[in-house]
């Protein structure tokens, strides 16, 4: 099975960034959306990666339209929003799928590694939440509704590994 750092994944502005440049640090992947209840997250996801990123933490977050159409902007438009709304400086990767047959590989990945309630793969909303070791190991899947704050002491106790 392939591992989290063999994965390429589209930027916003339109190249692609090897996921081995995020190698050796412990990841947050988050689908985000803008018009979603959930996106007052985006200021707990915010304050966890200030608080956490210079002893080697990151969250990754990739945009989708595919629950309620609540991501329609292009990333430009995604990129103000979390600019100027939430002060976001994490990195906001292009818009993608998370489920069905157009599916962004490392989606597919994350759901294989981390399954759901009852062993379901499919992302059930915006803001479900991947927590990935540093040797790039999928270690658990967070629901929407699970707020930042509350995967702060799982982030540590990886920190501190």
């Amino acid at each position: 099975m392939a591992g989290i750092a063999d994965f390429e994944v589209k930027t916003a502005s339109g190249g692609t960034e090897p996921m081995a440049n995020h190698a050796g640090k412990v990841l947050l992947i988050v689908n985000v959306a803008s018009k979603c209840g959930f996106t007052p997250q985006y200021e707990g996801l915010e304050a966890l990666y200030r608080k956490h990123k210079d002893q080697g933490f990151e969250v990754l977050g990739f945009p989708c339209n595919q629950f309620g159409a609540q991501e329609p902007g292009n990333a430009e438009e995604i990129a103000s929003f979390c600019s100027l709304t939430y002060d976001v400086t994490f990195p906001v990767f292009a818009k993608i799928d998370v489920n069905g047959p157009e599916a962004d590989p490392l989606y597919e990945y994350l759901k294989k590694a981390a399954p759901g309630l009852m062993g379901s793969t499919g992302i059930k909303w915006n803001f479900t939440k991947f927590l990935v070791d540093r040797d790039g190991k999928v270690v658990r899947r967070y629901a929407p509704q699970a707020k930042p704050e509350d995967i702060a002491k799982d982030i540590v106790a990886l920190l501190n590994k």
